[in-house]
């Protein structure tokens, strides 16, 4: 397995994380149940990471379970916005250096502030991309919490 920008970022910061790959169709529109999906996980503990905009200037990453939506007014008040919307296709690839369906938390081009779902607290291991589609990484939620210096809020629905 190839190194990602994800996968770099855990090992420069000796966090403790497994890889698991899958074969990736090009047709899936929903990554993340697709990740849940063909490595038997329970969606609830797979999270995708979306990047929201307050339509001026500032991005974020919004992390919910693979299966659940995002609240963008829940989003927006976690993060002090007055509004959010999910960020353009290419400004989030440019932002996060990484494809739609393999956006990872970890590694990011830009540093950007991380609002997670709370239900990842109650998990004992959470999957979240490993910077490819195809690749998620599984750590423990308070790594990734503490990694991020991510806000925990209800954001899904």
């Amino acid at each position: 397995m190839a190194a990602t920008p994800a996968t770099t970022f855990l090992k420069a910061r000796a966090i403790e994380f497994s890889i698991l790959e899958y074969d990736h169709d090009p047709r899936a529109e929903a990554y993340g149940v697709e990740a849940a999906e063909k490595l038997g996980l329970d969606p609830a503990a797979v999270f995708k990471t979306l990047v929201v905009s307050d339509e001026a200037k500032a991005h974020a990453l919004a992390l919910v379970p693979a299966a659940m939506r995002l609240s963008l007014a829940e989003a927006a008040r976690a993060l002090g916005w007055k509004r959010a919307v999910m960020a353009d296709p290419a400004a989030a690839q440019r932002l996060t250096g990484y494809v739609l369906g393999g956006i990872s938390p970890f590694g990011t081009k830009k540093s950007l502030a991380v609002v997670v779902d709370g239900s990842m607290t109650r998990l004992a291991r959470v999957h979240v991309s490993g910077g490819r589609r195809g690749l998620e990484v599984a750590l423990a939620p308070a790594a990734l919490i503490a990694a991020l210096n991510a806000r925990t809020a209800a954001i899904a629905v």
